[in-house]
Order: structure tokens, then sequence, then C-alpha cells
């Protein structure tokens, strides 16, 4: 899962930011109209929080314009702007809920857990290989009935290896995946991240193994008993 956070204070952006890895997601954060246009035209989101008041325009023209090109990428309002006409005139924009600042950070991760599930990836079945199971809804991963324990981009890692499985990924496609908007992410800690998930799964009887296909990238795929 990949999100947008767009919103002009830096502060908040920290904030928020941090509540949003430690779920597990991936965050892009810009501070207005013009980056989020830019950051939405070249990369998909699963999810787009947005604040109103920005310092370059209306943050409604972002809605607006995902409208417009028929995008059905949720997107949660965080704003001060708590008048119910307000509210109204944003969910008539486009929009799919509305939290007002301040707002507790257990409720943004409920409402957006809920927006995302109701997004067509919410759809999209559990990953499976061996005894191996990620949920992209929920990014839980499980060995049987065992939940394994994973840091954020380890799950983002794995739930990448699974889309795959059976083919390799590609290490420059992993580095694009796994980069945050404006950070990416280097080739060594490619492989060290690699390496620390094969050691998370590794008390698992998991019937996987991840290969590295040198010079390539990697591979998941099932090994026997």
């Amino acid at each position: 899962m990949r999100l947008l956070l767009v919103e002009d204070s830096a502060r908040l952006r920290d904030l928020v930011g941090e509540t949003i890895r430690m779920a597990g997601w991936r965050l892009d954060a810009v501070g207005g109209v013009e980056e989020a246009q830019e950051a939405l035209a070249t990369t998909h989101y699963d999810l787009v929080l947005l604040d109103l008041g920005l310092p370059d325009g209306d943050g409604l023209d972002v809605v607006r314009g995902l409208r417009r090109s028929r995008s059905s990428t949720p997107v949660l309002v965080l704003t001060a702007r708590g008048a119910v006409d307000e509210r109204i005139a944003g969910l008539d924009a486009g929009a799919d809920d509305y939290l007002t600042k301040p707002f507790n950070n257990g409720e943004l991760l409920a409402r957006a857990r809920a927006l995302l599930r109701r997004a067509p990836v919410s759809a999209e079945p559990v990953l499976e290989a061996g005894a191996l199971r990620f949920d992209p809804a929920t990014q839980e991963a499980r060995c049987g009935e065992e939940v394994i324990a994973l840091a954020p981009r380890e799950r983002a890692t794995l739930e990448i290896l699974l889309r795959n499985a059976g083919r390799v990924t590609p290490k420059r496609g992993l580095e694009e995946t796994l980069s945050e908007y404006d950070e990416e992410i280097s080739p060594n800690a490619i492989e060290v991240l690699m390496s620390r998930l094969r050691r998370r799964l590794a008390p698992y009887p998991t019937r996987t193994a991840i290969e590295t296909v040198r010079g390539v990238g990697y591979l998941l795929r099932e090994t026997e008993g």
C-alpha cells in the first residue's frame, strides 16, 4: 500500500508520516497542490490524505483533478475546516471522508483502513506461496495460523515478492517501488533488507525460499516439504 500525504505543515507531515509508516504503509509526503498533482501524475496511490488550506491553492482542486481523470483513488480530507457546509463542499467535490483537525491518530488509521477496504485493491485475494500468506488490505503476514512480525519495509518487500512468486523480481524495480517520494533506497540497502527478511521468515515452516539471482534481482519460490 502506498499513500500520499498533502500537508503544508512540516511538523504535521512528520507526525502523520510516522503514524502511517508504523502502520506498515509506504508514504510520500508533499506540501502543496502543484507537488501533489505531479506525484499523482507519476505514481499510483492507494489513498490520498489531503489538507485543504495549502499555500499554492485549494486542496479541493486536487480532488477535482482526480475525479476529472476518472481516478477512483480514495481521498481522506484532513482539515481545520470543520463547518458543515465546508464538509459538504469537500464531499461533493469527490472526497470520500473527512477528518477535522486536531484528530486522534487511532481514528486516522481506522478511517484510512476503512477507505482502503472499500477501494478496488481491497478486493485482491490474499497472496500465497507455500504456507506463507499475506493480506494486502491488513498488511498481515502469516505462516499457517501464526502471525509473522515484520517491520514496515519488510512487509512491503514481502508483498512485492509474493506478487511475483515464481518469477524474478528485478532489483532495480524493488529500489523504485520501495523508495518513498524524494527518498531513494540504495542497492546495498535492498541487500540488507533481503537478509533481514530471510531471517524473519527462517523460524517458520513457510515452504518458500528467497533466492538471489545475481545481477538481476530476487526470486521467491516454493520449496518441497
